[in-house]
């Protein structure tokens, strides 16, 4: 095979951060506005931050289906803008989209119904299971927002869009956190609704996200087109694409949630008061994420293309590129972690027992964080090539066995409480990191196709 010239190293990781630096930016902005969800709930009380924890992961269990399809959106439009196949990947974006809508309104329903016993069974106390309830009905209720514009973001990151999506995002966080302020604790004439106030403003920044990824595809010159309604027909060839990777990614997508939320539960039965610093600090984890995420989105893109294009031997430096622009990102953000830790964690709370677990937590945080922005790029890389049977395996393994069971062994047989659940997480981590690590090296995902 003819590999052709390879640019300039400049050249590579210039390329690298012109998608990457969206993608970073716009994970951050939603860590973001989750962190001032907490931060500004924090001031009703501790009961009012494990409330908006306890529905964090049924939140995300309902949307692992979306997700998935996400993970699979991406990888093929990417392959196809690789194969200068623009009317392929639009078709395989509008079969997305319709699926999404349809399956949407399926799950909504089914979370509006059954909130209450979904909280009970991942571990709410008498003091939150009302507000935790009320939390997830208003969430899930007005999902069909968020789940439309995920998917066409990602279809605009598939293509190399990712400022549309970053762009969407920014303005949807910065609504989310005005109403945040207007709702929670009631200003300017408007009720003061406590965590009732900061659904319904997370749901009022998904409305405008989902308006302005539609207009991003509305336009005829761009890549990404939603056309005619006559043109929204469905062929096998694309059916079969984004089935194969979206059904792995789905498994992984399941097993993960389930990891997290045998997890949440774990930590949910130590007490509010642990949930509370649990959550403060799985908001910071978020935070580190963001920057993992945001190269794993170049890398899906990037390695997309380069394979779309047969250029498996580029597609390898992308790779190797995102996973070093990662480790720089882990430096900067463990220093910040290790020298202001109980500073982070006073933001959201002056509780000295929740201060005190916050230092520990960061310290062990600035450590993990290494393992999880580079496990997160190595499987964006591997994402991006539609190597997602084995991304689920390492999920079943790594988030749905050795997180919780090693979580559970170290907060209750072995005594450590909290500390010993997030010495689990590390576990999980490592553990993610050692297989990618190997999986990405050996390069067979360069021969898969789409």
């Amino acid at each position: 095979m003819e590999m052709g010239d390879i640019p300039s190293e400049r050249s590579i990781v210039r390329d690298t951060i012109t998608i990457a630096w969206p993608s970073v930016l716009e994970s951050f902005f939603v860590c973001l506005a989750g962190m001032m969800d907490t931060i500004m709930v924090g001031s009703l009380g501790s009961y009012a931050i494990a409330a908006v924890g306890l529905s964090t992961q049924p939140k995300f269990l309902g949307l692992a289906i979306f997700l998935s399809m996400n993970v699979a959106v991406s990888a093929v439009v990417a392959r196809r803008r690789g194969e200068g196949d623009r009317e392929g990947a639009n078709r395989v974006v509008r079969m997305a989209l319709l699926a999404t809508i349809l399956l949407t309104v399926v799950v909504s329903a089914a979370f509006v119904l059954l909130a209450s016993p979904i909280v009970k069974l991942v571990g709410s106390q008498p003091d939150t299971h009302e507000y935790a309830v009320e939390y997830l009905q208003i969430i899930m209720g007005g999902t069909i927002f968020n789940t439309v514009s995920l998917v066409l973001n990602a279809a605009q990151r598939g293509a190399g869009n990712t400022r549309i999506a970053m762009t969407t995002n920014l303005v949807s966080n910065v609504v989310n956190i005005c109403f945040n302020y207007l709702l929670i604790g009631g200003n300017f004439g408007f009720p003061a609704l406590g965590v009732r106030g900061a659904a319904i403003a997370t749901v009022i920044g998904t409305v405008c996200a989902c308006c302005m990824s539609i207009a991003s595809c509305l336009h005829k010159d761009g890549f990404i087109y939603l056309g005619a309604v006559k043109n929204w027909v469905a062929d096998r060839f694309n059916i079969r694409s984004i089935c194969n990777v979206w059904s792995s990614s789905f498994v992984e997508q399941v097993c993960l949630r389930i990891g997290f939320l045998l997890f949440s539960m774990t930590v949910a039965n130590l007490g509010t008061t642990e949930m509370a610093a649990h959550q403060i600090g799985a908001n910071m984890m978020s935070m580190s994420f963001s920057f993992g995420d945001g190269l794993s989105v170049a890398a899906v893109t990037l390695i997309g293309q380069s394979l779309g294009r047969k250029r498996p031997d580029m597609a390898k430096i992308y790779g190797n590129v995102c996973q070093k622009l990662g480790l720089i990102c882990a430096a900067v953000v463990s220093t910040v972690y290790v020298l202001f830790g109980r500073q982070i964690y006073r933001l959201y709370s002056d509780e000295t027992v929740i201060l005190d677990y916050g230092v520990i937590i960061m310290n062990i945080l600035s450590v993990l964080l290494f393992f999880q922005i580079l496990q997160v790029v190595q499987f964006g890389c591997l994402r991006g090539a539609g190597d997602t049977r084995f991304t689920a395996m390492v999920s079943l393994i790594s988030v749905t066995i050795i997180r919780p069971g090693l979580s559970w062994l170290l907060c209750y047989p072995l005594e450590f409480g909290l500390i010993g659940a997030w010495l689990g997480t590390f576990g999980d981590q490592a553990v993610r990191f050692v297989l990618s690590f190997i999986r990405f090296h050996k390069g067979n995902w360069t021969k898969l196709k789409l």
